[in-house]
């Protein structure tokens, strides 16, 4: 069962999805918060495996609300996903640094949702390549922030290799075939490389990739 807190201040939102989630047999909504001081008190009391969070939120707002679950090591196993009414902009993009695992629009289509909820209980990160390459033009394109290659020294070269594939938006299964390894092995190299860049998930490694000039938007 996968559990689901949702944190939105408008109720409106929280309860269409939440009619949507709990239709499914698979998912529960555990939850219900109207702003993130609240979402992050839930949080720690029902330890969700998915946090769906509005960015723009009173008191304290999703990209707070999102850095603070990430830096709990009480909250690892929550994964959260951004909501926002605008598509990709630098909110969201803020969001991603701060550890959010991806972040879905408001007006996504039914089906996508409930898929999007699945994948992120499963650790992975929504970030397909058309969203990556996104990022990369619109924020990761400018100044870097200081320190953010620090960690880049402690990467073996098939890490560094695989978490260039991340950054541009590949599977395991195609980083594997890439690399010419098997999808565990894959896996393996990302994880680590992961520890050492202390990256939350797979959308963090990607802002990390970019950020630190492992990868550049005209090599991507």
């Amino acid at each position: 069962m996968i559990r689901v807190l949702l944190v939105d201040d408008q109720p409106l939102i929280r309860s269409g999805f939440r009619a949507l989630l709990d239709a499914e047999d698979d998912i529960e909504v555990v939850a219900e918060a109207a702003d993130g001081s609240e979402g992050l008190a839930l949080a720690g009391k029902h330890l969700p495996d998915v946090a769906l969070i509005d960015i723009q939120m009173p008191v304290i707002d999703g990209i707070e609300a999102t850095r603070r679950i990430a830096a709990d090591p009480a909250l690892a196993q929550v994964h959260v996903v951004v909501l926002t009414n605008y598509g990709l902009d630098e909110y969201v993009f803020n969001a991603l640094r701060a550890g959010a695992a991806g972040f879905l629009v408001k007006d996504i289509l039914p089906e996508d949702f409930l898929h999007a909820i699945r994948v992120a209980a499963r650790g992975d990160a929504l970030l397909a390549p058309s969203i990556t390459r996104k990022l990369i033009n619109q924020y990761v394109t400018q100044p870097r922030t200081t320190g953010t290659g620090a960690g880049l020294k402690e990467l073996t070269n098939r890490e560094r290799e695989a978490v260039a594939l991340v950054a541009q938006g590949l599977s395991n299964d195609q980083i594997a075939d890439h690399m010419v390894i098997s999808p565990t092995t894959a896996k393996t190299h990302i994880n680590r490389a992961m520890t050492k860049l202390h990256a939350r998930d797979r959308a963090q490694l990607v802002v990390l990739a970019y950020e630190s000039g492992l990868v550049t938007p005209r090599n991507s």
